[in-house]
């Protein structure tokens, strides 16, 4: 046999080697969301992600929290109560109604901003504790309380 066939199957056999390495560590771990469980696996990426920012009221504590729902997590101090709560509600964002009559109070100096994603929808909505979103307030009470 000649020196190049020698060789030639040699890379043959490295090549078959190597493919049988490479098909032998397939199917060796769960893929993510397939039920396996793997420490390396990342997290599952949140469906709504929120900045909220609690203004409480003149010479009070600005209060700052970012809240992740399904999963729940964030720096909020209570992440799975406060998405229990927003997903109880139909639409927990929604602008004040045109041509709705409001009353001209305001309960507080309280206000609350809230800026991110909410299950695909960008949200930039700022609730006052008073006027056209006095309902909106109470609805939204345990999430910034």
């Amino acid at each position: 046999m000649t020196h190049e066939k020698l060789t030639g199957r040699r890379w043959a056999a490295a090549g078959i080697a190597i493919a049988g390495i490479a098909l032998a560590g397939c199917g060796s771990t769960a893929a993510p969301g397939a039920g396996g469980s793997s420490s390396s696996s990342p997290a599952a990426a949140p469906r709504a992600s929120l900045a909220i920012t609690v203004l409480n009221g003149p010479d009070k504590k600005i209060s700052h929290w970012t809240l992740q729902c399904d999963p729940a997590g964030g720096t909020h101090p209570d992440p799975a109560q406060a998405c229990a709560a927003l997903l109880a509600l139909k639409n927990p964002f929604a602008p004040i109604r045109t041509g709705q009559v409001c009353p001209m109070m305001l309960a507080s100096a309280r206000r609350a901003t809230f800026t991110g994603t909410w299950f695909g929808v960008k949200v930039n909505r700022t609730v006052i504790d008073g006027g056209c979103d006095l309902t909106n307030w109470t609805r939204l009470g345990q999430v910034v309380n």
